[in-house]
């Protein structure tokens, strides 16, 4: 499985800082220690950048009513760049699969094909609330389902005539959108429950999931593969991790042991709260992960779940809660297990993002570019 490793960076669209909390969550902010950026298009162009000077394919521009806009963040900082793509999340309950189609072909078209899509199911009822959309999990989901095949259709170059559709939650009559040249992005999908799953066998390109145990998400995967190859389709996965990746393994943990210092039993209390609030399944395996952690550990290795996966981040930070700790030959070794597993895309993060993909670029990501596992960029 050599040289298609795809490694993927994220955008802090609401706001940067050298702690744990208050910049780049996946789902909220708690608080924040350790100063504070605001997402700045300055700021936000200094990330991109970085991230297309370094072997990166793509930067993951998150959705939420906590972080900007992903449209047009995205739009303005693709002329902030020259070859780097955008993963733009968003919520497919929020907006019509008819629209999105359009904004992903001017989108492609614009910046000579260098987008990808993140569809966003979501998981938290609360915030799905404010956007005044109601439904249950599941029927978030066959939304979703919905959704994805309406954005195909409607793009669909080989049909003859336009695209129409009438489902539980779609009612499309004689969609056409042009996506030449360059065709429907990927897209990307996340979600853990069965709903979610049976969503990303039948519908999507790339599967993202949150980071446990190299070995629990190869019989994930291996399972997966199998549900989609039945349905007569390929599925390729991908990984959503943090990162601190050092010259050496004890300057890597030091880094951590300053970040949970930082951290205040409040902070965790409130997370947890939140998090207990959550639907979504991938959330309690994050969770999970913490459990016999009712009081901050004297040491950041005290949260290790694998050797060198730190489960520190979901102690205060919903959505993805584990980071790959130590020397740049250490997180490169780690990488490539998942990559075994069988894991194509890597998503991370690291605090500040900024300086974060520079260490990482320049070590554990130059020493997979040394081995031919990473992908052309």
């Amino acid at each position: 499985m050599s040289g298609n490793i795809h490694l993927h960076w994220y955008l802090p669209t609401n706001g940067d800082s050298r702690g744990l909390t208050g910049s780049g969550s996946d789902s909220h902010i708690i608080d924040f220690a350790g100063g504070h950026r605001p997402p700045t298009l300055s700021y936000l162009g200094e990330v991109a950048r970085a991230a297309e000077a370094q072997p990166f394919h793509a930067v993951l521009t998150p959705t939420g009513t906590w972080c900007e806009d992903a449209w047009i963040a995205t739009a303005a900082l693709s002329r902030e760049t020259t070859r780097l793509k955008f993963l733009v999340a968003f919520r497919p309950g929020l907006i019509s699969p008819t629209l999105v189609a359009h904004q992903a072909a001017t989108f492609q078209r614009v910046t000579q094909g260098r987008l990808l899509l993140n569809v966003v199911t979501g998981g938290d009822r609360f915030e799905q609330a404010r956007f005044g959309d109601h439904l249950d999990h599941d029927a978030r989901y066959e939304r979703t389902a919905e959704f994805i095949q309406v954005l195909r259709g409607a793009t669909d170059e080989s049909r003859q005539e336009p695209f129409s559709f009438k489902g539980k939650h779609y009612d499309i009559r004689d969609a056409r959108i042009s996506a030449d040249p360059y065709g429907l992005p990927e897209i990307f999908f996340g979600g853990a429950s069965s709903a979610a799953t049976e969503v990303a066998t039948s519908h999507a390109d790339v599967y993202l999931v949150w980071g446990r145990q190299p070995e629990l998400e190869a019989d994930n995967i291996a399972t997966l593969k199998a549900r989609a190859a039945k349905k007569g389709r390929h599925l390729k996965f991908g990984i959503r991790l943090h990162v601190i990746s050092r010259d050496t393994e004890s300057e890597a943990w030091a880094v951590a042991d300053k970040l949970l210092s930082w951290v205040s039993p409040e902070q965790v209390a409130k997370a947890r709260d939140l998090a207990s609030k959550s639907e979504s399944v991938g959330q309690s395996h994050m969770s999970a992960l913490l459990q016999g952690h009712d009081s901050l550990p004297r040491s950041a290795r005290d949260l290790q779940i694998h050797p060198g996966v730190w489960s520190g981040y979901g102690l205060v930070r919903g959505g993805a809660g584990t980071a790959l700790v130590g020397s740049h030959s250490q997180v490169a070794d780690l990488i490539q297990a998942y990559h075994d597993a069988g894991f194509e895309h890597f998503i991370f993060s690291g605090q500040p993002h900024l300086e974060e993909a520079w260490h990482f670029g320049e070590g554990a990501a130059a020493l997979l570019k040394s081995r031919g596992l990473l992908a052309p960029v």
